[in-house]
Order: structure tokens, then C-alpha cells, then sequence
């Protein structure tokens, strides 16, 4: 049970925990955005969200399943910074993004990190709202 009470608004356990339709709306277009093959592909974004889905401590996103393994160099290189950032957060160092760079574009990266930051945002709502 969540610790407040569902809207109508929705369709899913997530989306119910939103009071405002417009806020509910625009969170739905950005997370769908995010998801979205773009210079990162959907099924790499896919494996990052479960890597931080039990990093963030997110019942309802884990239940999703575990990370796959990584099936290319550039999905290895996100899944490590993953979780790099899981355990260094705003400490992530330079060196980090050296290595990233590696494997990565600059186009690339931003948009890693901003799913990364997005999907945080999206689980820690989640889990403080005891979502299941």
C-alpha cells in the first residue's frame, strides 16, 4: 500500500500516484522521450533502468527483473557507470567519464546521464511513496 491514496488519473500503479493531470501528463511525455531509442538504444536504456532500479531501492521497478548481461562494449561501459554512480553519486569523478568516453559519444553520454538522473528521480518517487 502506498502512503497516499491513488488518484483516478493513469493507468498504472505509477501513474496513479499523481494528483495533477497535467504534471502527470508532461512526466508521462518525458519518461517516454527518455525510454525512446534515440543515440542510446531502448533495450541498453532498458538494462540501465534495472541496474538502478535495485541501486534506488525501488520495489516497483525492480519487479520489472534484474539486469540482463551486457550484450555490447558500449552497453558494458553504461552499465559500469551505472553503477559507478550508484555508489559515488556526486562524487563520480573524471577519470570516470575518461573511461566513458571510450566507448561513448559526447551525444551519447549526455543522454545516459540524463536518463540516469530522469529514472532516478522516477524511482526514488517510487520508493518514498512505498510503491510496491
Amino acid at each position: 500500500m502506498t502512503r497516499i491514496k491513488n488518484s483516478e488519473l493513469g493507468s498504472s500503479p505509477f501513474q496513479r500516484l499523481f494528483h495533477s493531470e497535467e504534471i502527470l501528463q508532461k512526466w508521462s511525455d518525458l519518461s517516454e522521450c527518455m525510454s525512446a531509442d534515440g543515440n542510446l538504444s531502448m533495450e541498453l536504456k532498458e538494462n540501465v533502468r534495472r541496474v538502478l532500479a535495485f541501486g534506488n531501492g525501488c520495489s516497483y521497478c525492480q519487479a520489472k527483473g534484474r539486469p540482463l548481461r551486457a550484450s555490447e562494449i558500449k552497453e558494458s561501459y553504461a552499465l559500469g557507470f551505472t553503477e559507478v554512480f550508484l555508489t559515488q553519486r556526486e562524487k563520480t569523478g573524471e577519470q570516470f567519464f575518461h573511461v566513458l568516453k571510450e566507448a561513448l559519444t559526447d551525444e551519447e553520454i549526455s543522454e545516459l546521464l540524463a536518463f540516469i538522473c530522469f529514472t532516478t528521480a522516477q524511482q526514488y518517487f517510487g520508493a518514498l511513496m512505498e510503491l510496491e
